[in-house]
């Protein structure tokens, strides 16, 4: 894997536990949406914790020189609590990467795509859709999100006005443990759930992808099965190993 040394140039907090961090990178390097890059961190005794994040930004045209990392702080994480607790701008971060081969979409796969991302999964989702945005795709796509609490709802005006330019992008948003008055969705995504958005695309999507927790995708991949989803399109990412 090729490293180099790539320094902070902004940080953004998104919800309580969630943070986005902008980088420069001196090597600008090419990447496919939903690939991810590796942040390493090397003690002055040598000791070295490394852990791999999604990027969230989208890939531009040719090669990227900045990149968006969106890292949630983990408990016993010691690579997120480092950039939750210390990290700042201008710090000089080692990055290698891009890697991933597997939980990739561009418009140019075709669809209709169906993505659902639980928590912190919706992040390798917000470069594909903002890649689709940025291209000026029309490939039908939709976006089941889900969240435990309103305050934990991840780039909530940006998708909202991704939905509302009208080139075939709808946005579900539901709520798992909000308790007080609101406007989205309440419950958990299972088959019904995905059945009404697969009967909003008209067609049964050609892409399935699912992004999140190791219960949050077993769930969403069994309900997308029981849909009457074809088992082959359906890719999956899982996260939460602590580190």
């Amino acid at each position: 894997m090729h490293w180099q040394s790539a320094v902070i140039t902004g940080i953004e907090k998104l919800s309580p536990r969630v943070k986005s961090f902008f980088f420069r990178l001196p090597e600008p390097f090419s990447f496919r949406p939903g690939q991810h890059v590796v942040l390493r961190l090397t003690a002055p005794d040598g000791y070295r914790a490394q852990r791999s994040y999604s990027i969230a930004s989208a890939p531009g045209t040719v090669m990227a020189e900045q990149l968006e990392l969106t890292i949630e702080r983990v408990e016993q994480g010691e690579v997120s609590q480092f950039m939750h607790d210390a990290a700042q701008v201008d710090d000089e971060i080692e990055l290698g990467g891009p890697i991933g081969g597997h939980f990739n979409w561009i418009p140019e796969d075709g669809g209709p795509v169906l993505f659902i991302g639980g928590g912190s999964g919706v992040v390798p989702i917000m470069s594909m859709l903002r890649h689709r945005a940025a291209i000026g795709s029309r490939v039908p796509a939709a976006l089941l999100f889900s969240a435990r609490f309103r305050e934990d709802i991840l780039f909530f005006e940006e998708l909202s006005k991704l939905a509302a330019l009208g080139d075939g992008l709808s946005l579900t948003i539901t709520l798992t443990r909000e308790t007080s008055a609101h406007s989205l969705q309440a419950g958990r995504i299972d088959a019904a759930f995905i059945g009404r958005a697969v009967t909003a695309l008209t067609v049964l999507p050609r892409h399935v992808l699912i992004c999140g927790s190791d219960p949050f995708v077993e769930a969403a991949a069994r309900g997308a099965i029981e849909a009457g989803i074809d088992p082959a399109s359906i890719k999956t990412e899982r996260y939460g190993s602590p580190s």
